[in-house]
């Protein structure tokens, strides 16, 4: 993690922290809505679904076999500092659960209302991934095993993170078939998703980046 006076490394920790938020709500959004969450939360959704266990659970373990996999594949390389991705997760998990306990069963009756959920939803995660990477503390384990990838294998972090945003959806879909003998929490808006935060996380990267930097990097 980036040093920084301890107003600022604090500062820092509510910017990451209110970015997860953002996202938890976001994967809350897009559950309602019906037409699939994204990538990130797929697996985990899918294994709610098959187990009965709570989101924020399931989150919380997936999320934690993406550090294990890091630590097995880094060894002696694997940093102490990336256990906080346990805490953050834990964090993340917890508000996901709180996001959806705000908005209760609420959905649109239609499908053209149930896209503008979605949409509100890829904005929010957009939000929410920019608050957490740009105050550059600690990556959240799907984007620490990307990195851990791309370091191991000589691959590009963006050609690693398409790797395993497929392999997870793969997974989540086998797993769907084989304990559900139905699709769920992965249809279109998957990869809506995955095809439209990028493009709007450059739209909303701009103002967010002014004001992290004037609350957390700048000094007096």
């Amino acid at each position: 993690m980036k040093k920084s006076p301890p107003r600022q490394f604090i500062t820092r920790v509510l910017f990451y922290i209110t970015g997860l938020f953002f996202m938890a709500f976001g994967v809350a959004l897009s559950v309602n809505s019906g037409l699939g969450v994204s990538p990130v939360n797929s697996l985990p959704y899918v294994i709610h679904q098959i187990s009965g266990t709570a989101l924020s659970t399931c989150i919380i373990v997936v999320f934690c076999s993406y550090i294990l996999l890091q630590a097995l594949i880094l060894r002696r390389d694997f940093q102490s500092v990336s256990l906080f991705q346990i805490l953050f997760s834990t964090v993340f998990g917890y508000f996901v659960d709180l996001s959806k306990w705000l908005i209760g069963s609420f959905s649109f009756p239609s499908y053209l209302g149930k896209l503008a959920m979605l949409a509100v939803s890829i904005v929010l995660v957009a939000i929410g991934v920019v608050l957490y990477i740009e105050v550059k503390l600690i990556p959240m384990p799907m984007e620490g095993l990307s990195l851990t990838l791309s370091q191991k294998l000589n691959i590009s972090f963006h050609n690693t993170k398409i790797m395993i945003d497929c392999a997870v959806v793969l997974i989540g879909i086998l797993l769907s078939y084989l304990f559900l003998h139905h699709l769920t929490g992965i249809r279109e808006g998957t990869i809506i998703t995955a095809l439209a935060t990028g493009k709007v996380m450059a739209l909303v990267k701009a103002p967010l980046l002014s004001l992290i930097q004037r609350y957390c990097f700048e000094t007096d």
